[in-house]
């Protein structure tokens, strides 16, 4: 089972709780990671509205996920 190194940001990070945190989990994408994380502690941001960076790049909610690799969800932020 994969190891993954996990990084919330903004409203994310406040909702969850953490910055960051490692997990052991069967997703093999990123899109499947936040679905299992959401559901597990509530996160109301939707899928569709995040942005995820895979090793420090920003990527696509499909990418496949290898051992190791650190998953960053990015919500989007209001400013002014």
């Amino acid at each position: 089972m994969p190891r993954l190194a996990i990084r919330y940001f903004a409203s994310l990070r406040d909702e969850r709780g953490v910055s960051d945190e490692t997990r052991e989990t069967q997703a093999r994408t990123p899109v499947q990671l936040y679905e299992e994380i959401a559901k597990e502690y509530h996160l109301t941001v939707a899928v569709c509205a995040l942005r995820v960076a895979v090793n420090d790049e920003f990527s696509t909610m499909d990418a496949v996920l290898k051992d190791g690799d650190v998953v960053a969800f990015i919500p989007p932020v209001a400013g002014g």
